[in-house]
């Protein structure tokens, strides 16, 4: 059996329950693929996206909903291993894989050599939405998983002062129309690494140039200390996810909707 079709057997039977099972609950969560979309899946080259092609290719399948999918991938500026082992995964799993050149490492390490993770996301983003558009597109799919959400959350909690959380879908600020939906926000980041490591599907990391060798991200901190805090408590992680989903404004200091502020005491 190809590894492309034992990677589909082992994502919807094998780890049915891991994979498939959220994946579909969350589309139907939070209605997130709607009949005539085409969706420009974005492929980073890591295990996330490229689970999520799958995912979506094998969706097209089932009579759950009328869409179409284009699948995308920019190459900020990759070493040429980097580059070969993106376009060797996709033509491994039978992902039609276009793929647009652009210097975003080269451009963040001039601008922002320090601090390069925050322009070089906004930028990745930008450019494509961009390429989505062209491409008829109406939503962009990305990767992010539970894990995501929940590091998302603690991260904007300690460094940044604010209780926001990565949503499941979005519109666009700048691109009319387009919405950014993320299909596979109820999958664990265990369950990605099982069903890659059982077919020897070997993805990027971040590849970046630019960040090679710097010290741990806020990011890897948080992921530490959730894993700690399992330790006392196994459900730590959904806790924190259903706190993002339980918010009481009668007990909320302040918050903000649509750009402007409210107080309890208002």
């Amino acid at each position: 059996m190809s590894t492309e079709k034992q990677f589909q057997k082992d994502m919807i039977k094998t780890y049915r329950k891991e994979l498939w099972s959220p994946f579909i609950k969350a589309i139907k969560d939070y209605r997130l693929i709607e009949d005539g979309d085409k969706i420009a899946v974005a492929i980073s080259g890591g295990k996330d996206s490229l689970l999520l092609a799958k995912m979506l290719e094998e969706l097209i399948k089932h009579p759950l909903v009328d869409f179409e999918v284009v699948f995308i991938a920019m190459d900020p500026g990759y070493t040429p291993w980097n580059r070969k082992r993106l376009e060797e995964n996709s033509k491994k799993l039978g992902i039609d894989l276009k793929i647009i050149d652009k210097a975003v490492f080269k451009i963040v390490e001039e601008k922002a050599p320090e601090y390069p993770c925050y322009l070089c996301a906004k930028m990745r983003r930008g450019i494509l939405y961009d390429i989505a558009e062209k491409e008829g597109a109406n939503k962009v799919a990305l990767g992010h998983h539970f894990d995501d959400v929940i590091e998302t959350t603690l991260l904007n909690m300690f460094y940044a002062g604010t209780f926001k959380t990565m949503l499941p879908k979005l519109s666009s600020d700048n691109f009319d129309g387009m919405q950014l939906i993320r299909p596979l926000y109820y999958v664990k980041e265990t369950s990605i690494k099982k069903i890659m490591n059982k077919n020897e599907i070997y993805p990027l990391d971040c590849a970046c140039s630019v960040a090679a060798g710097q010290t741990a991200s806020k990011r890897e901190e948080v992921k530490t200390l959730i894993q700690e805090l399992k330790k006392q408590n196994k459900d730590i992680d959904k806790t924190i996810f259903n706190a993002a989903r339980n918010v009481n404004l009668d007990h909320v200091i302040a918050w903000e909707k649509d750009g402007v502020k409210h107080r309890f005491d208002d």
